[in-house]
């Protein structure tokens, strides 16, 4: 969320090398948003405002007329005008209460759908078209023969089987047999090794259901609510990624700044409705209503925020680097990025079978818009004032996407898949 008070005071945005008003408008424009809407906020803002000035100065007017009558009734006086001036006053504040209620609300409505700024390093651009290369890691895997997808491969080798997926459960879903099944297990913990035992991570299974608060809190809600599958009486939702329930870890309190940067991995299935999807990636494991997800996630001081950016996008990629899987890391641009992230790295994996790279991590810093949802500050020094900690998380990795990329870039030509060495032992 936006900080509503840096936009009335118009200062300087570290992150945007301008004023913040400005920088906002620019940053929505870049996202091919509306930069009106930031001059709608202000003036709701300062309606609302206003409202609640008036409110008190009546209320301040009723206490002294109330004072008054007590006074006068007292000596025996007549107070039959000031208690008609009593009834009007109490009429009129509860009027301007209701109107203030509803400024609030739509304040608060408006505020809650508007996007992260954008960081200044964020690359301007339409589309995914216009996506900045960072590096590129590896060729493009090359093969003596017409190297085929995973789909037809897994099928073939009977380890993978959609059709009684669908059978059992609908489109979008898989049974992941023998081999598959195998790989998928040894790449969770394989993940959740590397980044608990080198990177410094600690290790965290989340609940799997959570409540609205916690999808506000990352921003899932109310933008993306069609996106996810939600359970009934009481109301939960299962999550979309294990960012949920991370991030909401520590929603209201205020952090010892000795802690931070705190980094946590976390395993968890994801669950997502593909609603705004159809017709895309509707063959195979790539777009799935179920999928396992090894995620990392980091609350940091502000100016170390950009630093372990940085670092959480390296300890992505070591995963494939140690896999020996051809990929690229790429900027995202404007008008590509995440509603919630100010600056965001891809990581694509080559896939042969689509003689194509697909995303297969995103790595995003979100400054403090999610800590502001959320409530999650830190206090710097033991007589500071409390601050919003930024927030940052990426996949360390999707492991269908992997499971997809061994499959594809490690196949034989007789349709048998070879095993990556780091996970032969497992």
């Amino acid at each position: 969320m936006i900080d509503i008070k840096a936009l009335e005071r118009d200062e300087l945005n570290a992150s945007m090398n301008k004023n913040f008003i400005q920088g906002y408008r620019d940053s929505i424009k870049n996202r091919g948003g509306d930069p009106s809407l930031v001059d709608e906020l202000l003036n709701l803002n300062k309606e609302r405002k206003s409202l609640l000035t008036e409110t008190e100065t009546a209320k301040a007017k009723q206490n002294k007329v109330s004072a008054e009558i007590a006074k006068l009734k007292r000596k025996d006086e007549d107070v039959s005008n000031l208690l008609k001036e009593m009834q009007e006053l109490s009429e009129n504040i509860k009027n301007m209460q209701d109107k203030s209620a509803t400024a609030d609300e739509k304040v608060s409505a408006l505020l809650s759908t508007m996007p992260n700024i954008l960081h200044h390093t964020t690359p301007v651009g339409k589309a995914s078209s216009d996506n900045r290369v960072v590096r590129t890691v590896g060729l493009p895997t090359t093969f003596s023969f017409e190297p085929k997808d995973h789909v037809e491969l897994g099928e073939k080798l009977e380890i993978i089987d959609f059709n009684r997926a669908g059978k059992v459960s609908g489109a979008r879903f898989a049974f992941l047999k023998g081999l598959a099944a195998r790989l998928e297990r040894s790449l969770i913990q394989f993940m959740m090794d590397v980044h608990s035992e080198e990177h410094g991570y600690e290790e965290m299974i989340p609940p799997f259901i959570v409540n609205s608060k916690s999808m506000f809190g990352t921003g899932q809600f109310p933008k993306f609510k069609e996106d996810v599958f939600w359970i009934s009486n009481p109301e939960y939702y299962l999550i979309p990624t294990a960012e949920v329930p991370v991030t909401n870890y520590f929603s209201g309190e205020i952090l010892d700044e000795a802690m931070l940067p705190k980094s946590f991995v976390a395993y968890s299935p994801c669950f997502r409705s593909e609603a705004g999807s159809y017709g895309r990636d509707t063959k195979g494991l790539i777009r799935q209503h179920q999928f396992n997800k090894v995620e990392l996630v980091k609350f940091t001081r502000p100016e170390q925020s950009e630093e372990e950016h940085e670092k959480l996008t390296k300890h992505a990629e070591e995963i494939l680097n140690r896999l020996e899987i051809p990929y690229r890391t790429i900027a995202l641009c404007s008008g590509d990025i995440g509603f919630g992230s100010m600056k965001c790295y891809d990581i694509e994996v080559w896939l042969p079978g689509q003689k194509a790279y697909r995303e297969i991590s995103s790595c995003s810093n979100f400054g403090d818009f999610q800590a502001r949802r959320a409530n999650i500050r830190f206090r710097d020094g033991p007589k500071g004032k409390p601050q919003f900690v930024h927030t940052l998380n990426g996949s360390g990795l999707a492991v269908g996407r992997t499971l997809i990329a061994i499959i594809e870039n490690y196949q034989k030509e007789d349709g048998s898949i070879a095993i990556p060495t780091v996970l032969k032992k497992r």
